[in-house]
């Protein structure tokens, strides 16, 4: 599956420089203004991806934001900004997802529920082959169990390493790698089926 790039549509593709993360750290409200303009199309998305429901991705994004900006000062710069962003990121966007699973399990009586899918466009633009190929894939992402769906975003939308995806779930290297290759084997299967033959 070829990695898409994390920066699509017009977000800059620059990184945030380590000046700008600085000045935030030292309580500067407009360079934090700054970093979450050029973020936020980025977080917004992986917590969407997460969650699958565009309401709980804007929770998510906003609670993570605040942690984000409450836990500055621990943020060392041993990695990317954006990547220790991501990763506060996807916690709240798991969070909320799980804690929405809760209340509709408690609601229905079901624990198994199946996720909740991304909605369709419907849109007479969505007939374009490309963008049937976007909405076929991002359904199918939204049915992968959770496990699967957090790795392939981790590791294939936001370009994180093994080694990362590893210690952001707190699994094993090689754990991580199955969980990686079964869930781009499932998404494959999910985005495939029936073309076949």
């Amino acid at each position: 599956m070829r990695r898409p790039s994390v920066h699509r549509e017009g977000a800059s593709s620059d990184r945030i420089p380590a000046e700008l993360v600085e000045r935030c750290k030292d309580g500067d409200e407009r360079a934090w203004g700054d970093l979450v303009e050029r973020t936020y199309r980025d977080v917004y998305t992986l917590c969407l991806r997460i969650s699958g429901d565009p309401h709980d991705a804007a929770e998510a994004t906003q609670d993570a934001y605040l942690k984000a900006w409450r836990g500055l000062k621990s943020f060392r710069g041993d990695a990317l900004f954006e990547t220790w962003l991501y990763r506060v990121a996807s916690n709240s966007a798991l969070s909320k997802h799980r804690g929405r699973r809760r209340r509709q399990s408690q609601e229905s009586g079901m624990e198994d529920e199946a996720l909740v899918q991304l909605p369709a466009s419907g849109s007479v633009e969505a007939t374009a082959g490309a963008r049937i190929e976007v909405q076929r894939l991002e359904a199918a992402l939204a049915t992968l169990p959770e496990q699967h769906r957090i790795v392939v975003v981790l590791r294939d939308v936001y370009g994180m390493s093994i080694q990362e995806v590893a210690d952001h779930l707190g699994i094993s290297e090689t754990a991580a790698k199955v969980r990686v290759h079964r869930a781009r084997k499932r998404l494959r299967d999910l985005v495939f089926e029936g073309e076949a033959g």
